[in-house]
């Protein structure tokens, strides 16, 4: 399993504007192999939100798909929409999950 992973820094109040250029084409965007995407916002800075998803593939459907022109296209069109409500960038990458850490008995 792989974690697409972006820290990103908003204009003063642009969550909502961002969130709305964020959200894929359902029909045509979203990626069979992800589970599920989750934005979270620092209690600390309410611009600072960090936007993650979780992919269950192995390494050759990742390269698969960051090969494939319709998912770069896709991609690009969504880091434009997106660009106008964004400060800056930190991390910004793909992480394998190495492993799920749980309480004992859960």
């Amino acid at each position: 399993m792989f974690c697409f992973l972006t820290v990103r820094k908003l204009k003063p109040g642009a969550y909502d504007d961002f969130r709305r250029a964020w959200e894929p084409d359902w029909s045509e965007d979203w990626v069979d192999k992800f589970e599920r995407a989750y934005h979270v916002r620092s209690l600390d800075d309410e611009n600072e939100v960090v936007s993650f998803g979780f992919f269950n593939g192995s390494r050759e459907d990742v390269d698969r798909m960051r090969s494939d022109e319709n998912f770069r296209r896709s991609r690009e069109e969504r880091l434009t929409r997106i660009d106008e409500h964004v400060e800056s960038v930190g991390a910004d990458a793909i992480y394998e999950v190495l492993e799920e850490v749980t309480p004992p008995g859960r």
